[in-house]
């Protein structure tokens, strides 16, 4: 009878116990479905990946910083497809968990001497900053302080150091380089889809709740593709734009120049039909300092004339107003175009209200969380428009003055780096890192920009690589 199979089966299986438990863990399973509906399933389900990429990074905290890059992109559509979670608390958690990870990793030890330069102790400084401005004399309301302090300082502090501790070869910089542009081109493509075929039902009920009077005009929908909106999702587009276009002229085969051409049209198209006018400055920005970089005479005077007369084409001629597209863009250079006539109207409020306030009102005073947490401060009420008004709103001229310092000097530092880089794929690598994140910068003065994902990840890995770049360059080796 031991050798039935039957028989068998059934005394292994009470010999171990697993009956048992399995019955007990489905009535449970079936008592927390029928209680809290499927997504508890849903959270059952993920939980074994979850756990899985928790030890991963754990034993390579690479993972984590990678994974970090992707879900920049990705996350704002979470949050319209899903609601309720807060999706964005997972961009803080992911940081977090790789620096965990760096800490018990058991492997070689990573080089924290390496933290000791320039972008580091200025991010630290601005932290430092931030944290004090808890103390503004207009008392901010302390998580209105919190959720603006994250994209403000805190994903730089935490985001510039893994990069250098993480990221420790040559070819890590091809790896973010085809991250960001694949992530863009498949960006570019959803935002086609979009504008032809239409947006899906979570994408359509985000428009009706309030974003329809913005993403809608005269008609025409501004696409956002899985972006956060299509101010984030037209300067990211230009920035990858002109990376693209700085890659493709770069020391590579023929195949690599043909696939970073076809990015770069794919891209700027995906730009231009998110009729975002500001991302006009991420081109010229990025541009203007490319042909800089290069430190090419001829072909910075040359650049510059194609560049302003492009400009003038589209203020002083008529061509191509029968697109949508090339009709907004032409907006952003009219003087008189209302959307500009207001954005002064409130910098002059903003003036009044600061002038006795060399320090600002506070993080958090102004925008999104001014308007949640702090409507008895006066700044609340007014829509900053672009990241150098908040800058200037929250931290006051003294801190927008150090800010922008901090800006120039990360520009400045940069194009010194490249300019003494002798390996020519790198230093193309690092002109197009250098260009994209200035023409971001730009942008930000009309958008805000530097401070919404994927951007502002983009812009800090960038800053990052180009600084530690030196220790890869053909002189050293």
């Amino acid at each position: 009878m031991e050798n039935d199979l039957y028989y068998k089966t059934n005394r292994i299986g009470i010999n171990k116990r697993w009956i048992i438990p399995a019955i007990f863990f489905s009535y449970v399973l079936g008592r927390l479905i029928a209680n809290m509906g499927i997504s508890i399933a849903g959270m059952l389900l993920i939980l074994p990946f979850a756990i899985t990429f928790l030890i991963a990074v754990f034993l390579n905290p690479r993972v984590g910083l990678i994974a970090f890059i992707f879900y920049c992109f990705v996350m704002p559509t979470l949050g319209k497809h899903i609601v309720g979670p807060q999706f964005g608390l997972l961009v803080d958690g992911l940081l977090v968990l790789t620096w965990l990870g760096i800490f018990f990793y058991r492997g070689s030890k990573y080089r924290f001497r390496h933290l000791d330069n320039d972008l580091v102790w200025l991010a630290l400084a601005w932290f430092g900053l931030t944290v004090l401005q808890i103390g503004n004399p207009a008392r901010p309301n302390i998580q209105g302080w919190f959720q603006e302090m994250r994209s403000a300082a805190l994903y730089w502090i935490l985001t510039v150091p893994l990069v250098i501790l993480v990221f420790k070869k040559k070819t890590d910089i091809n790896l973010f380089l085809t991250i960001i542009i694949i992530m863009s081109f498949i960006g570019a493509i959803y935002g086609i889809k979009q504008l032809f075929i239409g947006v899906d039902e979570a994408e359509h009920r985000w428009l009706e709740e309030g974003a329809k009077k913005t993403h809608v005009l005269f008609g025409k929908l501004r696409v956002f593709s899985y972006y956060s909106e299509a101010g984030q999702f037209g300067a990211s587009q230009a920035h990858l734009t002109v990376m693209c276009i700085v890659l493709a002229i770069g020391p590579y085969s023929t195949f690599r120049k043909t696939c970073y051409t076809i990015a770069a049209a794919v891209i700027f198209y995906g730009m231009l039909i998110s009729g975002t006018r500001g991302a006009m400055g991420a081109l010229v920005g990025g541009g203007f300092i490319f042909l800089v970089l290069i430190k090419q005479t001829k072909i910075l005077i040359v650049g510059m004339i194609v560049g302003l007369g492009f400009i003038g084409m589209l203020k002083y001629t008529s061509i191509g107003s029968g697109n949508d597209q090339m009709r907004r863009f032409r907006s952003s250079l009219d003087p008189n175009d209302p959307s500009l006539q207001v954005r002064l109207i409130n910098q002059r409020r903003l003036s009044d209200m600061l002038a006795t306030k060399p320090f600002g009102t506070g993080v958090g005073t102004i925008g999104q969380w001014g308007v949640t947490f702090n409507k008895h401060i006066p700044t609340a009420t007014i829509a900053p428009d672009s990241l150098y008004v908040k800058m200037w709103a929250m931290y006051g001229i003294i801190g927008f003055t150090l800010w922008f310092g901090i800006m120039f000097y990360i520009v400045g530092k940069s194009a010194g780096i490249i300019w003494d880089t002798h390996d020519p794929v790198l230093r193309n690598q690092l002109i197009s890192l250098c260009a994209g994140s200035f023409g971001s910068l730009v942008c930000s003065y009309g958008n805000e920009v530097m401070n919404a994902l994927p951007s502002s990840a983009i812009v800090y890995i960038s800053w990052a690589f180009v600084f530690i770049s030196p220790k890869w360059d053909t002189k050293n080796k």
